[in-house]
């Protein structure tokens, strides 16, 4: 374990898990004077996430995870971040792409929460999923006595070819055939099937070592699963979010009319301020240094104080 950095208000200390095929890596931050009220572990979204929530590969920097584990612990509540199998502090626990699927990440995100429920004392933990993340957390915290609760963040409450589609018809400059091509390869992958001959412009999206994860998520629909869970579930959700939408946050709080549901304004996939102009809305996606918008980290502990065991 690494010396911890500092801060007036908490400290944050390297950590590692060794789980599964190799060693992951992730920072617990605990509010200073180490007496947490909760404990929180914070599960990134979709593609190769670090522990920050950033994909440095992608252009993509907002800080989200670091920003929110620096509100939420000097607040009282410690939290974990870890990179994802595959990057960063984590790469070398995966020897291949095509080895992940999404129980992949909910066996690691388990072994996070036990691991941290152990280094805390706590009886049980929160998850606090954002994007795809907030699907792993549903998945994870399915009969386990380790987890108090779940905060969703910018989740979808409906399934991953939906949104696939909505986001491909949604890019400007995507002419109809390709638009076409995709919903097929779509259709190939929710049937079980790999496709082999996929175009050179989607091959970022659908390259073949891809193609398992898709085959596992494409399957699962986020509203079903939090329908049959009974722990308690704060929904978040930014109305100029480009990626999921308030109709998805909708979608999950009809699914569990107990849970609490949130919007915020001006907010969004990332939880920073941005308008909806799509080019002005992604560039906050690489600005690690605009803050979170108010309230979120208000919400997420407020939340997690109301509600703990």
């Amino acid at each position: 374990m690494a010396s911890p950095a500092t801060s007036d208000d908490y400290t944050e200390t390297n950590v590692s898990l060794t789980f599964g095929s190799g060693t992951l890596g992730g920072t617990l931050a605990m509010p200073r004077g180490g007496k947490p009220f909760a404990a929180a572990l914070l599960l990134a979204g979709s593609g190769p996430t670090d522990r920050n929530g950033n994909s440095l590969a992608m252009g993509v920097q907002p800080n989200t995870l670091k920003l929110l584990a620096e509100g939420l612990s000097p607040v009282g509540i410690a939290t974990l971040r870890a990179d994802k199998r595959g990057v960063a502090a984590s790469r070398s626990a995966l020897a291949s792409e095509a080895d992940i699927t999404v129980q992949t990440y909910v066996a690691d995100a388990r072994a996070w929460a036990a691991d941290l429920k152990r280094r805390t004392g706590f009886a049980c933990v929160w998850l606090v999923g954002h994007s795809e993340g907030a699907l792993i957390a549903e998945l994870a915290a399915q009969d386990s006595s380790d987890i108090c609760g779940m905060v969703l963040l910018s989740g979808s409450g409906r399934k991953l070819g939906h949104v696939m589609r909505e986001q491909v018809d949604a890019t400007p400059g995507n002419p109809p055939e390709i638009k076409k091509v995709v919903s097929n390869i779509l259709e190939s992958l929710e049937a079980g099937n790999i496709v082999a001959n996929v175009p050179p412009v989607l091959q970022p999206l659908f390259r073949p070592s891809v193609q398992p994860y898709l085959i596992s998520e494409l399957a699962l629909n986020p509203a079903a699963i939090l329908s049959q869970m009974k722990i308690p579930a704060l929904i978040l959700q930014g109305d100029n979010d480009i990626q999921t939408s308030v109709a998805d946050a909708q979608l999950l709080a009809a699914a569990r009319r107990d849970a609490t549901l949130k919007i915020f304004a001006g907010v969004n996939h990332v939880l920073k301020i941005a308008p909806l102009d799509r080019a002005a809305n992604i560039a906050a996606y690489a600005d690690p240094d605009l803050p979170l918008a108010p309230g979120i980290v208000d919400a997420v502990s407020a939340f997690i104080q109301a509600h703990r065991p």
